[in-house]
């Protein structure tokens, strides 16, 4: 095979030690290096002394993160490379092989770059998903103050729709700080709650011990404490996306998709799509909503998806099943598919639909406009009147179609 890159370096990265392969038309030298930033900077210096054009490694864990900040600043060329797209001889798996492989790979140009995007990108990112991890520890602590209150006898759940409403946290408090007359701790509720204060006062009747108190207020604090970072984080992402207001609001107009949501997809995606994906197909390929392709002498074979982008997978799907019942074309095409295939597939299928629409409207620069309910009905109008017709015939019915006029 013809050499493409004469000057090439392949890393095998692992948590305390790189392995590093750099081939020259002079030949090739094979070195290890700790990972630390002093032994790294080294590992630079090495590379340059050598005249490397291009950098590759697999994307391991996130052990691959120290090198790439560092031959960004350098400005070299780097490609982090899916692991399975580079699989090493069989029967000559060692550290060195495996960057020897890497490097022969790169030099003859047959690895194919991960999507690396830029440091603003990155740190964007990681503000996103930890807050969402945030929001789901909130919930998680939701779900065990709902515990704690069942161990006590505590039916607070069944009256109210949201036990860590404003009615509901007063309650909880006071419940906290020692009180347990069932009437009193009614008469926190406000508004519409007050219409259920006797409902209120028999399911805060219970058996509250000084555990439970204890549990109660570690767990409020722990909510509270919660609530205050993601709202900071909500602070500092909507300053990131400043600049970016106008492809917040597009994404926003799609069904199911909130700030929040956009700004999550706006993170995992960046907004210089068209650039980075070539197609819609090619985004959705990439998040892993697209089934895979195994084929062989004619019989298909499992078409697993694969992991893709899990932020971005599953954020999708959360958004998809939550419209499961709206009165438009993404809430018809779920419920569409759900009777065909199930509820999981579905919402995987609309999550597919949601992010081609996204990529469609970044690139062309559009707000969402609704098909309608009535979308696929309107494709297969005379199917549906055949068989709805041949449906009443086999009843009993003798049925005659008329045109409506047209007005």
């Amino acid at each position: 095979m013809e050499v493409i890159i004469d000057h090439a370096c392949g890393m095998d990265v692992h948590k305390d030690s790189i392995t590093a392969c750099i081939m020259t038309p002079k030949g090739k030298e094979i070195r290890t290096f700790p990972t630390k930033t002093v032994f790294l900077l080294q590992l630079i210096d090495w590379i340059k002394e050598h005249g490397c054009t291009h950098v590759a490694m697999e994307s391991t864990g996130v052990y691959w993160k120290p090198i790439v900040n560092i031959l960004e600043a350098e400005n070299i060329e780097f490609l982090v490379v899916n692991a399975q797209h580079m699989k090493a001889v069989p029967g000559r798996k060692t550290d060195a092989k495996d960057a020897e492989w890497i490097t022969k790979l790169l030099r003859h140009g047959l690895l194919k770059a991960s999507f690396i995007p830029n440091r603003i990108q990155r740190e964007l990112r990681e503000l996103v998903r930890y807050r969402r991890s945030m929001i789901e520890e909130r919930a998680r602590q939701h779900n065990r103050i709902q515990k704690v209150l069942e161990g006590a006898n505590i039916k607070l759940g069944s009256v109210v729709s949201d036990i860590m409403g404003v009615s509901a946290r007063d309650m909880l408090r006071a419940i906290a700080d020692g009180e347990d007359d069932p009437e009193k701790l009614a008469s926190f509720a406000r508004r519409t709650m007050k219409k259920k204060k006797d409902e209120l006062e028999l399911a805060l009747r219970g058996y509250i011990n000084p555990h439970q108190r204890l549990m109660i207020k570690t767990i409020l604090t722990h909510i509270d404490f919660l609530s205050d970072q993601i709202d900071m984080l909500d602070q500092e992402i909507a300053n990131r996306f400043i600049s970016d207001q106008q492809d917040i609001e597009r994404l926003d107009s799609i069904p199911g998709i909130a700030t929040r949501m956009a700004e999550q997809i706006l993170a995992e995606i960046g907004t210089d799509v068209a650039n980075q994906f070539p197609s819609a197909a090619h985004l959705c390929s990439w998040a892993g909503l697209v089934p895979g392709h195994n084929e062989s002498a004619g019989k298909r074979k499992s078409t697993t998806m694969k992991k893709g982008n899990k932020y971005l997978k599953s954020a999708l799907i959360e958004a998809a099943h939550s419209i499961r019942g709206s009165k438009n074309y993404l809430g018809a095409l779920y419920r569409r598919t759900a009777a065909r295939k199930g509820k999981k597939r579905a919402g995987i299928a609309v999550a597919h639909a949601i992010l081609r629409i996204s990529y469609y409207l970044l690139t062309r620069k559009e707000m969402y406009v609704d098909l309608g309910e009535d979308y696929f009905d309107k494709q297969k109008q005379q199917s549906i009147v055949r068989y709805s017709v041949r449906r009443l015939e086999n009843l009993g019915y003798n049925v005659t179609i008329t045109e409506p006029e047209a007005s």
